[in-house]
């Protein structure tokens, strides 16, 4: 059964860690980051933060109301699509940054860091689509349960 609050707890937390990214992503030129190793390595672990606080949204979902949950995290984004929960066409594009956030983290492949700054300030809309989608699946979750 899905935890609405579980849930709920972990929206509130991307919310913060989205509060936390805003202003790099949004409002400091790619310059001012990359010349800052404090404002790039903010931002990377901020980042990072964002994309495993989604997958944990996407795994509770889907090991509570749908099935196992796929073998790797990107198609976690897919899985939802597959059950209306997220549009495929969304889904389809924030899944990628999953792979970002492996890059990121364990510096599987040199990773340009202009690359990653131009990716998450043209991307960060995406973060922000994704909290609004999730709030609404919870609230149809509470009407149904509600009912």
């Amino acid at each position: 059964m899905i935890s609405t609050e579980l849930l709920e707890k972990k929206l509130q937390l991307l919310v913060e860690y989205l509060d936390e990214l805003r202003p790099i992503a949004i409002t400091m030129s790619s310059d001012d980051i990359l010349q800052d190793n404090f404002k790039y390595h903010t931002a990377e672990r901020v980042f990072q933060l964002v994309v495993d606080t989604m997958i944990d949204i996407n795994i509770h979902i889907i090991k509570e109301s749908i099935a196992a949950a796929p073998d790797d995290l990107q198609s976690t984004f897919s899985t939802l699509a597959d059950h209306a929960i997220l549009p495929r066409n969304f889904a389809d594009k924030i899944a990628p940054t999953v792979g970002l956030r492996n890059r990121v983290v364990h510096r599987y492949e040199s990773l340009q860091r202009k690359t990653f700054v131009e990716l998450l300030k043209e991307n960060f809309s995406d973060f922000e689509q994704y909290l609004s989608l999730i709030q609404e699946y919870i609230e149809k979750v509470k009407t149904k349960t509600a009912s």
